[in-house]
């Protein structure tokens, strides 16, 4: 196992009922701002309970948030911020609504000249507004992560900070009961990839992480599926079950003292900032072909994985990697997503520009041995075609 430090400050509420905990949490004096999407809040009771949460507290809202969250939308926030005094930011919604907070905090106390240098030249910040978080779609893990991704002009970046860590999240299952399928089959298949991101190298023997991001996967795989069946659509331990594993899945405990590929993230954040393609599935469709092409450097823990995770017993190495693939990718079309670029209308004729924005961002060196290159990229696109 490789050194760590682990700390998360993020103070977790979890089960029904919890969203009245936002009072304690958040002092009284505060001048709260409600951040949030399009307003599904409004219709599915959240937004109320937030209300009566607040009835003590001087509160405003800003709405409009995207999926992938916009600059120029988030941007428009701190004008509110600045007439209003506002000093503690409260994020209701999904992953997307959570990133663009944690900009919005990190942007309301920059002393640079443009925020955006926050994301485009990784500016250091030196302060932030607190902020707590009502989680409604999981997915991300950005509830108990100090990790945000924006998106402006075609492009998607990435910034984290100590500083932009929530206080505090709120994770009721009741929540998510109106979700639709396709937010369900997002959520669990950008939970399990980042599950596998971080498991899914080589060994260090970390026992601990593998057994924790192996029960994770086998929860996802099991109960992913069930969430989009009728028989289950309103069953709360079902949903509790993937939000706990997607907030796991990515609040550094896993990820501690091993090595990490966000290869098909990266990838990802160019298909998504290009084309507007839903986050989740370009990651299903990026990670098998990066399995495929990466074999041979995850050989042992592709092994670990299909006997561990799919429980397979072929005697020959080789053929079980090809079925362990195999089965993610069948996983991911038993969640709805799509798992090669022809299914999202690209081919061969885009790849080129999707290697010219990595080039653009930098990402020339991915995978746990920083051996990906660019044309190991190419590879990968290929292989995903």
């Amino acid at each position: 196992m490789m050194n760590f430090t682990f700390h998360n400050p993020t103070r977790i509420h979890f089960g029904e009922g919890q969203i009245s905990k936002i009072s304690q949490e958040i002092p009284e004096t505060s001048r709260v701002l409600v951040i949030y999407g399009g307003g599904s809040i409004k219709t599915n009771g959240v937004y109320d309970q937030v209300k009566e949460a607040l009835s003590n507290h001087s509160w405003f809202e800003f709405s409009g948030i995207e999926p992938n969250p916009k600059y120029d939308t988030t941007i428009k926030s701190l004008e509110i911020i600045k007439e209003q005094k506002i000093d503690y930011l409260l994020a209701v919604g999904g992953g997307s609504v959570i990133d663009a907070t944690k900009f919005i905090a990190a942007a309301a106390l920059y002393d640079g000249d443009d925020p955006w240098d926050i994301l485009k030249k990784q500016e250091k910040i030196s302060q932030a507004i607190p902020m707590g978080a009502i989680l409604t779609l999981p997915a991300t893990g950005s509830e108990s992560n100090s990790g945000s991704v924006m998106t402006r002009d075609g492009n998607k970046l990435f910034f984290g900070s100590p500083l932009v860590y929530p206080l505090f999240a709120i994770l009721d299952p009741a929540t998510t009961l109106t979700l639709s399928d396709r937010q369900i089959s997002n959520g669990v298949v950008d939970a399990f990839v980042h599950t596998v991101e971080q498991y899914l190298t080589y060994p260090v023997n970390a026992k601990v992480q593998d057994r924790f991001s192996e029960g994770i996967l086998q929860t996802l795989i099991a109960d992913g599926p069930l969430a989009l069946e009728d028989n289950f659509k309103n069953n709360l331990e079902v949903r509790g079950n993937i939000m706990w594993s997607a907030t796991l899945a990515l609040n550094g405990l896993i990820g501690a003292g091993v090595p990490q590929d966000w290869t098909t993230h990266m990838i990802g954040h160019e298909l998504t900032g290009l084309y507007n393609i839903d986050h989740a599935r370009t990651l299903a469709i990026v990670y098998p072909a990066v399995l495929k092409v990466c074999r041979q450097a995850k050989h042992d823990k592709l092994i670990q994985y299909g006997k561990r995770v799919w429980n397979l017993t072929n005697p020959d190495e080789e053929q079980l990697i090809d079925e362990a693939i195999a089965k993610t990718a069948e996983f991911f079309q038993k969640m709805q997503v799509p798992t090669s670029l022809s299914e999202v209308n690209l081919g061969a004729s885009d790849i080129d520009k999707i290697l010219n924005k990595l080039e653009q961002h930098g990402m020339v060196a991915l995978g746990e041995n920083s051996d990906t290159t660019l044309e190991v990229s190419r590879q990968i696109l290929e292989a995903a075609l």
